[in-house]
């Protein structure tokens, strides 16, 4: 057996790869989202408004953000996107009219 056929036949196993692996990391972030939260009723933080004081402000708060950034960001995706071939068919055009081919 050559060596290519034998690297071809083998494949790499990454850690993601394993679905068992994905569920492990998942519960470790929900643990920690759980104990983050359980720590805002604990820890004393020096706030400068009132509405900083409600429990799980912060999580609340970073959640919102997330959301309307994704928001703006697909309406955004309307206004910017470019069609398929637009840079083949600027650089064709632009390359004809120069007298200069590809």
């Amino acid at each position: 057996m050559k060596k290519s056929d034998k690297k071809s036949s083998e494949k790499k196993s990454y850690f993601f790869d394993k679905p068992e692996n994905v569920r492990l990391i998942l519960r470790i972030f929900y643990v920690l989202c759980a104990v983050l939260l359980a720590a805002d009723f604990v820890v004393h933080r020096h706030v400068y408004h009132s509405w900083e004081n409600l429990p799980g402000f912060y999580a609340i708060y970073g959640f919102v953000a997330c959301v309307i950034l994704v928001l703006i960001a697909t309406e955004m995706r309307k206004v910017v996107m470019r069609d398929e071939d637009y840079y083949d068919t600027n650089n064709c055009t632009k390359n004809s009219t120069n007298g200069e081919g590809k």
